[in-house]
């Protein structure tokens, strides 16, 4: 139970949470850190009145006090996002390491006229060789880190971005590179490795930042070409890309592979591997990308094809970054059964004598002719005037919030980590689409 006055925050959670306090007012911030201690006592679904109440305080406040602070509060979930990021490479990535990025897309199911932004997505859970869900789909991008208590990676999400079809300033690529170089504005000195699957590969990835490096995976029609010969001195404007090279198939048929032993999905085996070096013209423009071409257990062509612009990764780094990424993504949902994995056909036969299912007897068919019973409907209950000399009905105002329960132990101070010292309007103009309307739709909830 989390009381204001009787049980505070703990001092460890409590010193995480107070390096984000600049980015939310004072009323706000009380209220964001009883969501978040619900948040984490919630064994249930983390729903707005889920976390309310997990963190037991639905009987002090108001349930409207939860949902204002999505749809009305002065805070942006971009700073927040933003912020968390840099505590969290911080606390958990060496320091002068590279911070790599898993970035996908998720689909939350919504119906409903007034469902903003809802259409039809590809949802990989979905029963069915159709793949295809409904609802509002969200571009996520999580900081991938290692834990000393666990074997595999884990993805901490840090921004989400809601995907607007049919429009190009909020598709999911427009979206991830605008993930990736907010992340990489925060952390400077720091080198991104973003790791995404074959639907974040187009145009919009001409130009990147040096900063930042893109891992995907390469599509069987991608239009490869050589690196562009060198100046030869005549006059005119020289080639941006040489020969066009063939495809990847064939590729695999005339380069050499080597063994390359790596780890992933916690096991460590060896696979055959070979890099190209050429250009992606259509995706990445002049910037030189390594073709690898992963060969697990077909003895011919290739089972995996990797694309990526380090030019300092070898082969093992390149494996092991995509699968970690493949590895530290949370699984929320599982598909669906169907109706006849749910349930047997038919029951299987009680032996004799056993007890019927039902706890309550058998009741008897009415006779013949016998007219149906009469249902009254149920009367709304009138709450009479109370009488005079009452006392008054006492109010369920919660005390005040401590500041911290943490100040006779000199925590750690994370302050320099957040982004701005005020919180900023939902009327704020940004750059990204929908912020500039009356409410943000997308922390509604």
């Amino acid at each position: 139970m989390l009381a204001d006055a009787t049980l505070p925050v703990p001092a460890s959670l409590m010193t995480l949470l107070a390096g984000l306090a600049p980015l939310f007012t004072a009323p706000s911030f009380r209220t964001f850190c009883g969501l978040a201690c619900g948040f984490l006592a919630q064994t249930g679904k983390r729903t707005v009145c889920g976390m309310l109440a997990g963190a037991s305080p639905s009987q002090l406040w108001p349930h409207d006090r939860a949902h204002r602070f999505f749809s009305r509060a002065r805070w942006s979930a971009d700073d927040l996002g933003l912020a968390v990021a840099r505590l969290v490479v911080a606390l958990l990535v060496p320091a002068g390491q590279p911070v790599t990025v898993a970035i996908d897309d998720t689909l939350f199911k919504r119906r409903g006229k007034k469902a903003w932004a809802a259409s039809w997505f590809h949802d990989g859970s979905a029963a069915g060789p159709d793949k295809a869900g409904y609802g509002n789909n969200r571009v996520i991008a999580a900081v991938v880190v290692r834990l000393p208590i666990l074997s595999r990676p884990v993805a901490i999400p840090v921004l989400a971005k809601l995907v607007i079809k049919g429009t190009s300033s909020a598709s999911r690529l427009w979206l991830a590179r605008r993930m990736a170089e907010a992340i990489a504005a925060v952390l400077p000195g720091r080198d991104i490795h973003v790791v995404a699957d074959a639907a974040y590969a187009g145009k919009e990835l001409t130009g990147l930042p040096a900063a930042i490096t893109w891992t995907t995976r390469l599509r069987k029609d991608a239009a490869l070409y050589d690196l562009p010969p060198a100046r030869t001195g005549r006059r005119g404007r020289p080639r941006a890309k040489g020969d066009k090279l063939p495809s990847p198939a064939s590729l695999a048929a005339t380069t050499a592979f080597v063994p390359v032993t790596v780890t992933r999905y916690g096991k460590t085996a060896t696979v055959h591997a070979a890099a190209v070096t050429c250009l992606w013209y259509g995706v990445f423009g002049p910037r030189p990308v390594q073709v690898v071409l992963i060969r697990g257990t077909s003895a011919t062509g290739y089972d995996v094809a990797l694309v990526n612009t380090d030019p300092g990764a070898g082969l093992t780094q390149v494996i092991e970054r995509y699968a970690a990424s493949g590895a530290s993504r949370s699984r929320s949902r599982t598909p669906a059964r169907s109706s006849a994995q749910a349930r047997p056909a038919t029951a299987p036969p009680s032996p004799p004598g056993a007890p019927s299912c039902s706890s309550s007897p058998a009741r008897p068919s009415p006779p013949p002719g016998t007219p149906p019973p009469r249902i009254t409907p149920p009367t709304s209950k009138i709450t009479a005037p109370a009488l005079p000399g009452t006392p008054p009905r006492p109010s369920h105002r919660p005390p005040t919030w401590p500041p911290s329960s943490a100040g006779s132990s000199s925590p750690q101070d994370f302050g320099h980590l957040s982004l701005t010292s005020q919180p900023s309007k939902k009327s704020t103009s940004s750059a990204w689409p929908g912020k500039n309307s009356r409410h943000n739709r997308e922390s509604r909830v």
